[in-house]
């Protein structure tokens, strides 16, 4: 794209001094020196938990960084004669010198941000769908990947990314012809400020469980962060929240104190908080079966109702449904058309996603990564056959060690066999990690092993398992790799039980 000068886009930025010109030209920016490549590209300095940008600003200058963006001073010989921009926060700094380079491409979209810890990239991409379906051409960001109407899905390397790659991913859009983006808004996200600079138009709650407290000291502050999205609505704008889950309640206050108008749903007549709510989107005659659902969505504003046969399987599905649908109306859907449109979504990859070639006994890959998730999963699996239900997941190492042990506790009382495995142990050893998850499950018997390694585990449990039977292999879901301490490898849950159900049918 064409650039901007240094001092140009330091207008946008309130505190900062400058050492060197201001005339340089900045076409492009990394926070990763491997990054810096071709002419104009400014490196920002930021600090990790794990390392630290300053290290490597001699790197980014060797690579041809035409200016260094830093939170503490460098000296001249490290710089290299190249201008240094100094701030007390480098990635909000980023965030509006990016905002400036690519004019402000989030006031050129409508956004709309879901949270919560289940339930978000499901909800996003009903809502997407349904956006796009109805002419209103949309982008997604999270963490299944990035569509900004290039024609391809960009890898997600975080569920919300830093706030200057938004700015970028926000300009594709535009450029792309792009109305609105659909965001998953994660509460690392919120607390870290990745998303400072947006006002959002409508947001959404999904649900509030166990999960991420190595980030979040307890579940208040994990709630506390995930409420920050509800004060970014912009006044007059639609928050839709959850209202079976009793964490609505701060979602629906922050929400009113900035302004917006809030939208309750609920399955059935079973509401927890009581909200006042401007309207209400509710479920009635549920009927859950093993690959979907039916239910009837009644609008208390409009008095309308209409039918909805699905295909996503499970009661939580139906909540993420009618969350979207929420949004939906909001943003100017017809009820009964969105409603007859969900028959046409299939899901989302990695999401109680079914591996069939033809085998006697179901498979299901899924996401399912805390207590409550697995839990979820593991309930709507045994509606798919009356055979005895296998359990395969393990738990993400550098993460919250306090759900591993509650994890096994939820597959050792919902799976009649739980094979205990590998899912990406990062820095830690998968021993140590499988060793807490058992902690949970109780004394070693015939309900339960270790498998550490994850292809194996696999296969294992795809050749014991019997007609009738089902079998969930839960953690990983859309990703297709595996990170280990020294390496990180091709790995695909789905690819891995497909291989294995077909080596079984031909006797390999």
């Amino acid at each position: 794209m064409q650039g901007v000068s240094l001092g140009r886009l330091l207008e946008a930025v309130p505190e900062h001094t400058l050492r060197g010109s201001a005339s340089v030209v900045v076409s492009g920016y990394a926070y990763d020196s491997r990054a810096v490549e071709g002419e104009g590209m400014l490196f920002a300095a930021f600090e990790g938990a794990a390392r630290d940008g300053h290290d490597y600003i001699a790197d980014a200058v060797a690579r041809g960084a035409a200016a260094i963006m830093v939170s503490r001073p460098i000296g001249d010989d490290v710089a290299r004669g190249i201008p240094v921009v100094t701030v007390p926060d480098c990635r909000r700094a980023l965030a509006l010198l990016a905002r400036e380079l690519y004019g402000r491409p989030e006031t050129k979209l409508r956004t709309v941000g879901v949270t919560g810890t289940k339930g978000k990239t499901t909800t996003t991409h009903i809502l997407h769908y349904l956006l796009n379906a109805a002419g209103l051409k949309s982008g997604l960001v999270g963490t299944a990947g990035y569509t900004t109407g290039a024609g391809s899905v960009k890898p997600a390397p975080n569920t919300t990314p830093e706030g200057a790659d938004l700015e970028r991913l926000f300009h594709e859009m535009v450029v792309n012809g792009l109305t609105t983006v659909v965001m998953e808004v994660s509460s690392h996200a919120l607390s870290l400020g990745r998303t400072a600079l947006i006002t959002f138009d409508a947001a959404a709650f999904t649900n509030l469980g166990h999960d991420h407290m190595d980030f979040h000291p307890d579940v208040e502050h994990y709630a506390h962060a995930k409420s920050m999205l509800f004060s970014a609505l912009r006044p007059g704008a639609a928050a839709v929240v959850n209202e079976d889950d009793p964490y609505s309640a701060l979602m629906a206050d922050t929400a009113k104190r900035a302004g917006a108008r809030v939208v309750a749903v609920s399955l059935g007549d079973g509401r927890r908080c009581e909200l006042q709510v401007e309207r209400r989107i509710t479920a009635s005659d549920v009927r859950l079966f093993g690959h979907g659902s039916s239910f009837t969505v009644a609008d208390s504003l409009t008095g309308r109702s209409a039918k909805i046969e699905s295909s996503l399987a499970g009661a939580f599905n139906v909540s993420n449904t009618l969350v979207a649908l929420g949004l939906a109306v909001e943003m100017g859907l017809d009820l009964e058309w969105a409603a007859e449109m969900t028959r046409g979504f299939s899901g989302v990859r990695g999401r109680f996603e079914s591996v069939n070639l033809g085998q006697g006994f179901s498979v299901i890959v899924d996401f399912a990564h805390t207590p409550d998730s697995l839990r979820n999963v593991l309930v709507a699996a045994r509606k798919l056959g009356d055979g005895k239900l296998i359990s395969v997941f393990g738990c993400g190492g550098d993460r919250d060690r306090t759900k591993r042990p509650r994890m096994g506790a939820v597959s050792r009382e919902l799976a009649d066999f739980t094979i205990v495995t590998s899912d990406n142990p990062r820095s830690e050893e998968p021993s140590a990690i499988t060793a807490e998850i058992a902690a949970g499950m109780g004394p070693v018997d015939q309900a339960w092993t270790v498998i550490l390694d994850r292809r194996s585990a696999i296969r294992h449990a795809v050749a014991m398992a019997a007609p009738g039977d089902v079998l969930v292999i839960a953690g990983k879901g859309h990703e297709t790799y595996q990170i280990f301490r020294d390496r990180t490898i091709h790995f695909d849950d789905v690819e891995e039980a497909r291989q294995a159900i077909g080596e079984l049918m031909k006797g390999v």
